[in-house]
């Protein structure tokens, strides 16, 4: 679905070249859960966002189902993003003027009132969601966050170290929020903790930049 082919990210800082990945090579499936695990400054925030046209590869390319985002438009490639895939970060980026659910309905074109609290619900949020971001916990404001993302059922959700900021308990919950309301997307996680990962399909790791020769096996 989603095939990056030598792909390379490199930019200024300070007048110096700076190499954030280089000659990666990967395919997100359908359905699949991929976990990208690596340290702070390993690259692999900067791969999810060649992955999903946050960032425009200086190197190789990035296809969505055969077509280069990079001979996309911008408003093109925003459309796709919006359409198609979810994200979340890890810091809840949440319009604080917005209640939960006025929230959860900027996740996709189209998205009801009426659908965005079926996705709150789901999450055990139904009872909050007239509240605005600051009156929420951090991991509320997170299931929020996955309630956006979900909304539309994106082919792809993209979650970038989306449990940092949490402590083991909420973050567990977030990711199994993630994975029991996904339905057939696909999930791609890049997180620095393994156990985050315990059931991903497959994980990947990377390092300076570039994906380690080795890869967890692939689960059913």
């Amino acid at each position: 679905m989603i095939q990056a082919c030598g792909v390379g990210l490199e930019y200024a800082d300070h007048g110096k070249s700076v190499c954030a990945c280089a000659e990666i090579d990967l395919e997100v499936k359908p359905a699949e859960f991929l976990g990208v695990l690596g340290p702070s400054g390993s690259g692999k925030s900067s791969l999810l966002y060649l992955l999903s046209g946050l960032k425009r590869p200086t190197s190789g390319r990035v296809e969505y189902r055969g077509t280069s985002l990079s001979t996309m438009q911008d408003a093109e490639r925003a459309a796709l993003r919006w359409s198609k895939f979810g994200f979340v970060f890890q810091q809840p980026y949440l319009l604080g003027y917005l209640t939960a659910v006025e929230n959860v309905t900027t996740g996709c074109p189209g998205t009801t009132m009426e659908e965005a609290m079926e996705r709150l619900s789901i999450l055990g949020l139904a009872e909050k969601a007239h509240r605005l971001p600051h009156e929420l916990s951090g991991g509320e404001r997170q299931r929020v966050c996955v309630a956006r993302a979900l909304a539309g059922s994106p082919e792809v959700v993209f979650a970038d170290e989306p449990t940092a900021n949490l402590d083991h308990t909420k973050g567990f919950e977030v990711v199994a929020a993630l994975l029991q309301n996904r339905g057939e997307g696909a999930l791609v996680l890049v997180t620095h903790d393994p156990a985050i990962l315990k059931d991903a399909n497959r994980t990947v790791t990377m390092n300076d930049g570039r994906l380690s020769c080795g890869m967890a096996p692939t689960r059913d």
